[in-house]
């Protein structure tokens, strides 16, 4: 097998580091997307408890957690919530906002393969 290598001083760089850094970045993408869908996921439940009285929101900790929520999570969930119809008191956009990014994850799956694997049938 035939491998490019760059030589700079004390180091080398081959082709294996531009692999392993795609899955890095790749990798890191998935786990942000991970994070944001479990920050969508506590700030409907931390809102569904507030509208029921179940959590104090004057208590300083309990509004600092629903506020940081929010502001996180509201730039994604206002769009969605401005192009569904009223459903009234229920509100759809965090389940529309979750599959979106659940989609994006399987889009970005299927990306990282193409590029990593060269399978780009993944695509199709």
């Amino acid at each position: 097998m035939l491998r490019s290598v760059i030589a700079t001083g004390s180091f080398r760089i081959g082709i294996g580091s531009n692999y392993h850094m795609i899955r890095t970045l790749f990798w890191l993408l998935d786990e942000l997307l991970s994070l944001y869908i479990w920050a969508v996921i506590l700030a409907a439940l931390f809102s569904m408890l507030a509208s029921f009285g179940v959590l104090d929101t004057r208590n300083r900790v309990v509004w600092s957690i629903g506020d940081f929520l929010h502001r996180v999570t509201e730039p994604t969930l206002r769009p969605v919530r401005n192009l569904l119809p009223s459903f009234g008191s229920l509100d759809i956009s965090p389940l529309i906002v979750l599959l979106l990014l659940q989609a994006s994850r399987m889009l970005l799956d299927s990306v990282k393969n193409a590029l990593v694997y060269g399978s780009w049938q993944a695509l199709l």
